[in-house]
């Protein structure tokens, strides 16, 4: 497990961002979708699937006051740098978990930030990485996310 160094670098550019939409205080992309306009974009998975990652994830943050964020792409040619260059652009990188799946390697990387290492222990991302494996090997990205979440919300220590 490796520790990140907070960073108020965006993952992504304001001005790179679609018209209504802005970069929250929390880092987090938030756009402007008028009710009854079907989306336009290319989403990779179904909105109920979404909607039930933010569930698990808001509820995992609740209930650890351990903010957890997901990852799913390229990690480059060596995934553990990947995730490691990756987690300090993650929003509250020093008080954070960030799950990087990178589907095409087949590999998951976890890693914690230092305000909570005493909390997130190895143990802790090992049965998160186990508990996601189990739905990635049935093809479920979203299904073996929300699992890890659930399973490592579990596992954290109450602050």
């Amino acid at each position: 497990m490796a520790s990140g160094d907070h960073s108020t670098a965006l993952a992504v550019a304001p001005e790179d961002l679609p018209v209504g939409s802005v970069v929250t205080s929390s880092g987090r992309v938030s756009g402007v979708h008028r009710i009854g306009e079907p989306f336009t974009d290319d989403l990779p998975f179904e909105t109920m699937d979404l909607v039930a990652l933010d569930v698990a994830m808001t509820e995992a943050t609740r209930a650890t006051k351990v903010r957890f964020n997901a990852y799913i792409g390229d990690l480059g040619s060596d995934p553990a740098a990947g995730a490691d260059a990756l987690f300090p652009t993650t929003p509250e990188a020093e008080r954070s978990v960030l799950i990087a799946v990178s589907p095409n390697q087949r590999t998951v990387e976890v890693r914690s930030g230092r305000a909570i290492a005493d909390r997130v222990t190895d143990r802790v991302t090992q049965l998160g990485a186990t508990a996601a494996v189990a739905s990635f090997s049935e093809g479920n990205l979203i299904d073996g996310l929300i699992s890890a979440i659930r399973v490592m919300a579990a596992a954290i220590s109450a602050p």
